[in-house]
Formats: C-alpha cells, structure tokens, sequence
C-alpha cells in the first residue's frame, strides 16, 4: 500500500512541476514586459496603451447632458476620445464617495462635473482613478478648518483619502475659463502629483520622469527662473513651494494653453509630456 501510494504521488510530480513553470515563465513575462514598457515609456513619454475597456460604464441621460453643456474639454475631444472620457467619468463616479456637508446632498450636476474635472487631468493616464482619493467631501462654500482656524475653499487630505471643495468656488473655477484661477483644477492638480510620487504604475514613472526633468531645467537655468517671475503669468502663489508650482502651472496649461505654449514653451512641453496630453487644442 505504502509502495503504491508513493507511485500515485511521483505520477502527479510532472504535472505539478509542469503547473509550477508556465506560473514561474508568466510571472518572468510580465516582469520583461513591464521593464520594456518602462524603457519605452521613458524614451518617448508615453506607455503601450492608454485604454482598456473591459465592461463600459455608461453616464445616465441627465448626466451626459451636463457634461456635453457645462464642459468643453469634453467637446473638443473626437468621437472616439469622447467614448473614453464618458466611461472614465462614469467609472469615477461609481468608485468615489460624495460627501456632502451642511446640509449640502450631491446631485448630478457636483459627481459629473467633479469627476470630469478628474478624468480631463488623467486622461493620458492608464490608471487614471487617482487612488489617493476614496472620498470627495463638498461643503457649499467656504468652510472653516480647525487645522489652521482659517476658512478654506479646497484641500486634499491624504491621511484621509480625501478631497474637499466649496462647491460654490469650484463653479467660479469655470464661470471664467481662461483667468487661469480655477479650484477643481488646482486640488486635483497636488492629488495627482502626491499620487504619482506614491505609485509605480507606468503613468505615474512618466509623471516622475517629467517633473524630474521641469525641476531640473529650472534649476539650471537662473533666466528663465527671473522670467516667470517676472512676467506675472503665473500668480505669486506658485512660488510658495513645488506642489504649489506643479497646481498652478496646471490651472494655466488647461485654461490658456496657447499663452502658455508661446511665453514659456519648454515649460509646456514638459507638462504635455508628464500628463501625456494629446488632445483636443492641446
């Protein structure tokens, strides 16, 4: 019995052992393949591919009407590009937590616009979710911090996963779109640069590569330092420190992006290239 067992035991070894190789090659696969893809995507700023869509999520009617009239960005984009940006929004919405506080309750009109506030900045990104942030906590306005005993229109809070806006200073960020002042912008802007400092996906080595390479230039070069500075293009509040700089320079690249392209094109390109943003008037 004991023989015989031990016969049944070393028939199943090949199989086992055979199991075990195919696991061990695909593991050694995706390891090749993601080092290739990072080589790739640090020569020519972009990854693979941007999108797979397994299972589209669709917008409801009502929220697809809000989107097609109160964001352009959206507009601009082809046909195809808008297929992407609908599921990527209604993909947002399903993974988010609104919150709403004071009695404030989110509707259509604050997921939509917030979430595609989000996925325009990550459109060049595959992970595009931000994972930082589980929670998007709305208060009607300007809401008091015991932090700083301050009144603040926007924060994002990472030891909380969470974002937050005064709703009413978030629709000033787009009343005027080309003052380069804008809330959803700017809070979503130190998002996705804590995010990418905090990952190791392919969008966010681009996004490390990218800023590496803006920070470096500047630093070498004193002039075009004075320059910013000096042309008032960028407020002063930019300067206050790097992620201030990284969610100003933003607000600008979105809202003016010709000015943006002619006074400082170097700048320009290397943001293009850190969000890998290809589209629309861009």
């Amino acid at each position: 019995m004991i023989y015989l067992q031990a016969a049944q035991s070393s028939e199943t070894n090949p199989t086992l052992i055979t199991i075990l190789l195919i696991v061990l090659a695909l593991v050694i696969l995706r390891r090749f393949i993601i080092y290739v893809e990072q080589i790739y995507a640090l020569k020519y700023k972009k990854p693979f591919f941007r999108n797979i869509i397994i299972v589209k999520n669709q917008l409801t009617d009502n929220q697809l009407k809000l989107l097609e009239k109160e964001f352009t960005f959206y507009n601009n984009l082809n046909e195809k590009e808008q297929v992407v940006f609908r599921h990527r929004v209604a993909t947002f919405i399903k993974n988010k937590k609104f919150i709403g506080r004071e009695s404030l309750v989110p509707n259509d009109e604050i997921r939509t616009l917030i979430s595609a506030t989000a996925v325009m900045l990550t459109f060049g990104f595959r992970k595009y979710l931000i994972d930082l942030i589980e929670k998007i906590i709305i208060y009607p306005e300007a809401y008091y911090s015991t932090l700083n005993d301050t009144y603040h229109k926007g924060e994002i809070n990472p030891q909380m996963n969470a974002i937050v806006f005064s709703w009413k200073d978030f629709q000033e960020g787009y009343h005027i779109g080309d003052d380069n002042l804008n809330l959803g912008i700017h809070e979503f802007g130190h998002a996705i640069h804590l995010n990418a400092f905090s990952k190791d996906d392919i969008s966010s080595l681009i996004f490390q590569a990218g800023f590496k390479n803006l920070t470096d230039y500047l630093q070498q070069n004193q002039d075009v330092r004075q320059d910013l500075i000096d042309s008032k293009y960028f407020r002063a509040y930019a300067f206050t420190n790097h992620y201030e700089f990284f969610a100003v320079l933003l607000e600008n690249f979105i809202e003016t992006p010709n000015e943006f392209r002619a006074q400082f094109p170097k700048l320009y390109s290397f943001m293009k290239q850190m969000l890998n943003f290809k589209f629309a008037r861009f």
